[in-house]
């Protein structure tokens, strides 16, 4: 179980990764803290929503090679495989993971299910593969009350996860709402705002809305002057949002240029999340499914100093995958940079709670 000491480690850790920028409120949110949590009961049957914090044991299987077809192969397109994890625990409110962000040496993760809870814990490697997880804990999404947010309004489809610095951002599809939580106070106890949106973010279909959320931090060395306009913005991609050109509907929240615009749709691929990396670059992790064609992900790759209000942004695929790999319902990614210089790829699974399905942990290195 962790420590409240711990607990501001990884908040200090995740925000030091994720948006340099924000670093004067870490002072504040190192003086967060919380009550320990004695272990969770696997859950009354039928039930995945979580209404108390609880410590949960996850039980991790390796998978050695990505490729069903050839398990020596380990490249695919700009990705070279590292290792993956099939998840799984009795705890039931365990599953439906739907974003994942990492701290900066890719260790302490934060994740949201969709049933409205959160997952913290820590990403044990052997080498420089995964092995486990560890230090778990679920929480509840609180509203504005305190009260868990599937209880007090029926909120879930939590979807998305956007971080700066002690802020985080949860979308959540099902009522195309962003709920905005201050870690500082009381970390995943902290209760939540509603951010004001565009109106036609209200208008998205119901299950196909507000899927992804990035948050542009203000300073980023890496990036080039021309990213610079979108910086303290918080886009918000959906599913499958469509303009009248067929588009994928995205939102520039706040900042100074703030607006719709859209992401090119081909080959009737659905966005499910996005990352920002170093670069100023927009990964942008897709899925398609149809009982034809079978299941199939890819990312693309688009510059940030392409999206402004209007604008249809489009760029190249760097991966693709069906279902001749190991891949499930993918909903989540994140990056991070080793200490070697590597820019590695964590990509998670929803299992729908489903037991066909399953929970994957999934990463790659970023080779071009």
């Amino acid at each position: 179980m962790r420590s409240p000491v711990s607990r501001r480690h990884f908040l200090r850790d995740v925000a030091a990764g994720l948006s340099a920028a924000a670093l004067p409120r870490l002072a504040q949110a190192q003086g967060a803290s919380q009550p320990a949590l004695t272990p969770g009961p696997p859950g009354r049957p039928g039930r995945h929503r979580v209404d108390e914090p609880a410590a949960v044991e996850v039980n991790a299987r390796p998978l050695p090679s990505f490729d069903i077809r050839d398990r020596a192969r380990v490249r695919f397109g700009a990705l070279e495989y590292r290792s993956g994890l099939i998840l799984t625990s009795s705890f039931s409110g365990f599953g439906g993971l739907s974003a994942l962000r990492l701290d900066a040496k890719g260790e302490r993760f934060i994740a949201v299910s969709d049933q409205g809870t959160w997952f913290t814990g820590r990403i044990v490697y052997r080498g420089r593969g995964m092995a486990g997880l560890d230090d778990v804990e679920a929480a509840p999404l609180l509203d504005a009350h305190g009260k868990p947010i599937t209880a007090t309004r029926g909120w879930y489809d939590s979807e998305s996860l956007a971080l700066d610095g002690s802020i985080a951002y949860v979308g959540l599809e099902r009522v195309n709402q962003v709920l905005r939580y201050d870690f500082a106070k009381g970390f995943t106890r902290a209760r939540g705002e509603v951010v004001p949106l565009p109106t036609a973010a209200r208008k998205l279909p119901i299950n196909k809305g507000l899927e992804a959320l990035v948050f542009v931090p203000k300073v980023m060395p890496k990036a080039t002057p021309a990213s610079q306009p979108l910086a303290g913005t918080l886009i918000a991609l959906s599913e499958r949002g469509l303009d009248a050109g067929g588009n994928l509907i995205a939102f520039l929240v706040g900042g100074n240029t703030p607006g719709q615009f859209s992401v090119r749709r081909t080959e009737n691929f659905d966005i499910s999340d996005a990352v920002l990396l170093p670069s100023g670059d927009l990964l942008i992790l897709e899925r398609k499914f149809s009982w034809l064609g079978g299941a199939g992900i890819r990312i693309r790759r688009l510059a940030l100093s392409d999206i402004a209000p209007a604008a249809v942004v489009d760029g190249p695929a760097i991966f693709n995958a069906d279902l001749g790999n190991e891949i499930d319902n993918m909903e989540g990614i994140d990056a991070h940079v080793t200490a070697e210089g590597e820019t590695v790829l964590t990509m998670i699974s929803d299992d729908n709670f489903s037991l066909i399905q399953r929970n994957l942990l999934l990463q790659f290195t970023l080779v071009d």
